[in-house]
């Protein structure tokens, strides 16, 4: 009896049966049923869909964001009464715009980073990023100010011809 020295009030023998799961119902887990049904009919056609789209356009990755566009005729360049042509170089003016924007943006925001950087040296140390802004500008204002709210290619090229009439006169 030296394995029954134990006090059993601490330390109580295990049973020695386990008695069996005490079941409620004979039916199925519902949750367990939908949630089978909805992997079976519904997730899995979707994915292997999917996986077999992309398996297919993995050879030709386009970058959404690096979008080219080709290079259209002028205004100058369209014939008159062709409105597609006049359209097309309406939009190709309005994303030059847009970028030309956005050059200006970028050099002031690096003119800002300098001076930042820089600190009380920034006069001498960002006259490259000065200059480059202030020829933007220049290029900027020169093609696109004075355009008002309303701007378009059409007021743009009227702009561009006055210019080049009021420097022949000169």
């Amino acid at each position: 009896m030296a394995g029954r020295d134990f006090d059993k009030d601490v330390y109580p023998e295990p049973p020695r049966r386990t008695p069996a799961d005490n079941k409620q119902t004979g039916l199925p887990n519902p949750a367990l049923i939908a949630s089978k049904l909805f992997y079976y009919s519904v997730d899995l056609p979707v994915t292997k869909f999917r996986e077999c789209i992309d398996s297919i356009q993995s050879g030709k990755k386009s970058v959404y964001y690096h979008q080219r566009f080709r290079r259209v005729p002028d205004l100058t360049e369209c014939e008159e009464g062709d409105y597609v042509c006049y359209y097309e170089a309406e939009m190709q003016w309005r994303r030059d715009y847009k970028v030309d924007q956005e050059i200006v943006r970028v050099l002031q925001e690096r003119i800002r980073a300098c001076q930042q950087r820089e600190g009380a040296s920034a006069p001498q140390n960002c006259s490259k990023e000065v200059q480059d802004y202030d020829d933007a500008t220049k290029a900027y204002m020169s093609r696109y100010g004075d355009l008002g709210a309303y701007a378009s290619g059409r007021k743009c090229l009227m702009k561009q011809k006055e210019r080049m009439i009021n420097a022949q006169k000169a």
